[in-house]
C-alpha cells in the first residue's frame, strides 16, 4: 500500500473490513480468552412477548460500534479532560453464544458457559442481547463469584414469576436473580407507565429487595440521588434494556415506552456508578435493528457501551 505521509498502516475506516465490536480483535477459542474486556453476542429473542427482532441486535449494535473504532490510543473527552480506553485496557470479540431454535433452556445454556469462560479469564464480561431473558444465564453464571448487587435500567419491571408456565421469557429475569443466593438486591430504574408486571410482582420485587424508581423519580432525585438506592460497596452487575431510552432517540426495540431517558441522563448515571463501585459484569439488551432504519437505536447502544467501559476502565486505573 502506498505511503502518502500520513500514518503508517491501513488506515482501516470504519466501513471497511469485519464488524466485530469497536474493530477489536475476535477471540473464537473461549479457553485463550486473554484480555481485560469480553464483548460476547446473546442472539437469543424466543422470550419475546410481542415483536421478535433482538435477535439482531449483536450484530446491529457490532456494525453501529465501528463508527467509534477510530483512535485505538484512546478517545479524548474535552468535558472531563480524560483520554477514555487508552491502548492499555484490551478489549476482545468473542461471537456470540451459540443460539438453538425453539430451544430456550439450551440456548441460556450456551449464553451461561460464554459468561463463565470470561470470568474465568478474569475479562469484564459484556453481553449483547438478544430479549432481555438472556440476562438469566448471565446472573447464573455469577455463582461463586461472590455477592453483586443489579443496576437495572429499563422500561419495565421484568419480575413475573410464572405466566402459562414460562418462567425463563424477557417478563421474568429480575425475579429470577432475586432468587439467586449471590444477587442482594435489585436497583430499578426508569419503570414506568403500563408494565408487563401485575401489582403482586411490584409487592413481591420490595419484599425480595428491590428498589424501584420511576424515570421521573429519578429526575427528582438526581443522578447521586438514584445511586443512594444503591448499597455502599456493592459490587454491580448492570443491565440495561434499550427501552429505557426514549423511543424518539431509541426507536428499535420490541417494547417501546415513552417518557424514557435521554442520553446524558443514562450515560452520567452510569459514570457516577462506574466511580463509585466495583463493575463486574454489564448486558445490553432488546436491540431490534430492524424497527429503526436510520440505525440510531444501534449507534446509541454501541456508545453506550464504550462510554461505560471507558469509566469503567478510567476508575480502576484511578485505584
Amino acid at each position: 500500500m502506498a505511503d502518502h505521509g500520513y500514518d503508517a498502516g491501513r488506515l482501516n475506516l470504519p466501513f471497511v473490513g469485519i464488524s466485530t465490536f469497536g474493530k477489536r480483535p475476535y477471540q473464537p477459542d473461549w479457553s485463550a480468552i486473554d484480555a481485560d474486556v469480553a464483548i460476547m453476542g446473546a442472539p437469543f429473542d424466543a422470550g419475546t412477548q410481542w415483536r421478535s427482532g433482538a435477535r439482531f441486535g449483536p450484530r446491529g449494535v457490532r456494525e453501529a460500534s465501528t463508527l467509534f473504532s477510530f483512535g485505538h490510543a484512546g478517545a479524548y473527552d474535552h468535558e472531563d479532560d480524560v483520554t477514555y480506553l487508552p491502548g492499555d485496557v484490551q478489549i476482545v470479540d468473542i461471537g456470540d453464544a451459540d443460539i438453538i431454535h425453539t430451544d430456550t433452556e439450551g440456548s441460556h445454556a450456551n449464553i451461561e458457559t460464554g459468561v463463565r469462560a470470561m470470568l474465568d479469564a478474569g475479562a469484564l464480561p459484556v453481553v449483547i442481547g438478544g430479549d432481555h431473558s438472556i440476562n438469566i444465564p448471565c446472573i447464573r453464571a455469577f455463582d461463586g463469584q461472590g455477592d453483586i448487587h443489579i443496576l437495572q435500567i429499563d422500561a419495565h419491571l421484568d419480575f413475573v414469576d410464572v405466566r402459562h408456565g414460562v418462567r425463563h421469557g424477557h417478563g421474568n429475569p429480575m425475579r429470577r436473580a432475586a432468587e439467586q443466593d449471590h444477587v442482594t438486591g435489585l436497583t430499578q430504574v426508569g419503570i414506568r407507565n403500563v408494565s408487563s408486571t401485575a401489582k403482586e410482582g411490584y409487592e413481591d420485587a420490595r419484599a425480595m429487595g428491590s428498589e424501584i424508581i420511576s424515570v421521573r423519580q429519578a429526575r427528582e432525585l438526581g443522578t447521586q440521588g438514584v445511586l443512594a438506592h444503591v448499597p455502599t460497596g456493592a459490587r454491580l452487575y448492570v443491565t440495561i434494556d434499550i427501552d429505557a431510552f426514549c423511543p424518539s432517540i431509541a426507536p428499535g426495540t420490541g417494547t417501546p415506552s415513552h417518557g424514557g431517558f435521554l442520553y446524558y441522563e443514562v450515560l452520567e448515571l452510569l459514570q457516577r456508578a462506574a466511580s463509585r463501585h466495583e463493575i463486574v459484569g454489564i448486558d445490553l439488551v432488546e436491540v431490534a435493528p430492524d424497527y429503526d432504519p436510520t440505525g440510531s437505536t444501534s449507534i446509541l447502544a454501541a456508545q453506550v457501551l464504550l462510554n461505560f467501559l471507558g469509566f469503567i476502565f478510567h476508575a480502576r486505573a484511578q485505584l
